[in-house]
C-alpha cells in the first residue's frame, strides 16, 4: 500500500545517515551547544537542551563529547548560531523544509539555494510550502518495545494526539506537549530512541516516477552533508516499487 511508503521513506534516509556518524555526531554536538546558550546549562531546566542530549545519547554520542558541547556555550569565544528555516521545491513537485543552525547566513544560503538548483528545484520563500506540513514533537519507540495497542493507549493518556506503528512507534503530539508526554511515556517503556519536533506533512505528494525520486533523494543527500543543516522534511509519497529501489534489502 502506498500509504506504507512513508517508513520506507525514513528507512532509506536512516541508511545514508548512516553512513554519515561524524557528520550526525557533530550537528548533535551543535544542537547541545545552542541549546545551552539560549537557557541555561542545566538539562532539567532546559527543555530544549533535555532533548538534545536525550537525542544524542539515542544515537550514542559520547558522554564526553556531550558535556564539552554544553561547556563551549559559556566559552567567551564561541561562535553566535541562529536557526534558519529555508522551504522550497524539489523535483516533481515535492515541497522540502531545511532547518539549519549557522554562525554565517551569508555561508549558508547560497549553498541551500545551489543544492536546489542544481538538483531541478527552486527555493522559495520562507511560508512557501510550510502550510503543507504540521510543525510537532515526534517520539519514537522501537516496534519491540510494546505492542501498537500498548502504545496507543498509553500515548492518548498521555495527552498525545495521535500514534502510528509502522517500522517502529511514532507519538504525534503538540510541541507544548511534548515533553509531559515525553516523560509520561518514558515512564512506562523507558528512554525512547528519539524525541523531538518536526515537520509532519498534512498535503502528502505522490511520486511514482524512480528518477525523479533519485534526485530529489540526492538534493536531500546534498543538504544533510551540509555541516549547516540540522534537518531536512519532504512531503514525498512514493510507490512501493519506487521505495523498494531507493532502500533495496541488504544481501
Amino acid at each position: 500500500m502506498a500509504g506504507h511508503s512513508q517508513y520506507k521513506n525514513i528507512m532509506f534516509r536512516k541508511g545514508k545517515q548512516d553512513k554519515m556518524r561524524s557528520k550526525i555526531f557533530s550537528k548533535l554536538a551543535r544542537e547541545i551547544t545552542v541549546a545551552a546558550k539560549a537557557g541555561v546549562p542545566d538539562p532539567s531546566s532546559n527543555a530544549r537542551l533535555r532533548l538534545a542530549i536525550q537525542n544524542a545519547r539515542a544515537e550514542n554520542l559520547p558522554k564526553d563529547n556531550i558535556e564539552r558541547a554544553i561547556k563551549k556555550a559559556s566559552a567567551a569565544d564561541g561562535a553566535n548560531f541562529e536557526t534558519i528555516r529555508y522551504e522550497g521545491y524539489g523535483p516533481a513537485g515535492v515541497a522540502v523544509i531545511v532547518e539549519a543552525l549557522t554562525d554565517n547566513r551569508a555561508r549558508t544560503a547560497p549553498v541551500v539555494r545551489a543544492a536546489f538548483a542544481k538538483f531541478g528545484g527552486n527555493l522559495g520563500e520562507t511560508g512557501s510550502v510550510a502550510f503543507m506540513f504540521h510543525h510537532v514533537g515526534e517520539i519514537i519507540y522501537p516496534l519491540s518495545k510494546a505492542s501498537a495497542d500498548a502504545v496507543m493507549e498509553a500515548a492518548i493518556d498521555a495527552g498525545a494526539d495521535d500514534a502510528t506503528s509502522d517500522g517502529h512507534h511514532s507519538i504525534i503530539c503538540s510541541f507544548e506537549a511534548l515533553h509531559e508526554v515525553s516523560s509520561a511515556l518514558a515512564t512506562k517503556f523507558g528512554e525512547a530512541e528519539s524525541v523531538k519536533m518536526v515537520w509532519k506533512p498534512s498535503v502528502m505528494a505522490p511520486l511514482d516516477d524512480f528518477d525523479k525520486a533519485e534526485t530529489l533523494m540526492r538534493l536531500v543527500d546534498t543538504l544533510d552533508e551540509d555541516d549547516d543543516v540540522q534537518n531536512v522534511f519532504i512531503n514525498a509519497e512514493f510507490s512501493d516499487d519506487v521505495a523498494a529501489k531507493l532502500n533495496p534489502p541488504e544481501e
